[in-house]
């Protein structure tokens, strides 16, 4: 059962790596051009912040969902090994 757990976890790094990373390097260079200029306005770090997250979820979405798909197919192909 840990091995579930394990590859479960797993899983779930891989999957939200790219969309938090591409939202943390966008807060980021955001942030530096703030200081930069000094605008404090907060639709200027979150709108972009939206838009490139969208874009990362529309690019990698259907590997995300392939990865979920090949995982749940796995759990229910060995349910009855996991149950024992």
């Amino acid at each position: 059962m840990e091995g579930v757990a394990r590859d479960a976890l797993w899983l779930l790094m891989l999957i939200a790596a790219p969309v938090l990373l591409a939202g943390l390097v966008t807060a980021f260079a955001i942030s530096l051009f703030q200081a930069a200029t000094q605008i404090l306005e907060p639709t200027l770090s979150f709108v972009p912040k939206l838009i490139v997250v969208l874009l990362v979820l529309a690019l990698l979405g259907g590997w995300m969902g392939g990865q979920l798909v090949e995982f749940a197919r796995g759990m229910l192909t060995d349910f009855p090994g996991l149950v024992e």
